[in-house]
Parts: structure tokens; sequence; C-alpha cells
């Protein structure tokens, strides 16, 4: 059995290239049929090589090739949807598609 807590310590990777996606923050799960759907994971992009966005890639469950002791190998197959994380001034995040 694995943890929810122990599975976000993990770095999520492309299979095919060993890119670096992020980490998981959250997972989706179909309560009719107890099955998890999708991984969402937050990445950051520098602009000038200081300053990062953040962003949430939601990608399928089908995608998910091997969970390692350190990492989540998952395939690029296609392009998955982003969420940009924009904070608020009270510490909470809104979510913009």
């Amino acid at each position: 059995m694995i943890t929810l807590s122990s599975l976000q310590m993990k770095d999520i990777v492309y299979i095919e290239d060993g890119t670096k996606i992020g980490n998981l923050t959250d997972i989706e799960i179909n309560v009719d049929i107890g099955k998890i759907t999708n991984l969402v994971v937050a990445t950051k992009t520098k602009v000038f090589g200081m300053f990062g966005e953040s962003r949430e890639i939601v990608i399928p469950w089908e995608h998910v090739i091997k969970i390692g002791h350190d990492v989540i190998l998952v395939k690029k197959n296609g392009a998955f949807p982003t969420v940009q994380i924009s904070p608020k001034d009270d510490d909470t995040a809104t979510y913009q598609q």
C-alpha cells in the first residue's frame, strides 16, 4: 500500500526523455468505480532564470508507467491540460484554465 503523502515526495518524470515535470499535488478519484483517474502535478516555469510561474498539469492515470522509490514515470503522449495558479492576497490560490 502507498499513501498520498509518500507519492507527493516523488518526482514526476517523462519516461521518453527523463524530463522532470514536477511534483504530485493531488489525485483525482472516480468514486463511482473506486479508481484513480488523474494525477495533478505542480510545475514551475522560470522567466529570466529567476521568477517562476506555477502551473498544474493533469496527467491521465493511463499514462503512469511505473511508480518507483523516488520517481513516478509517465509517458508523454499528447498534450495535458494545464491550469495556471494565481495567488490571492489572503494566501489562497485561484485556478484558471
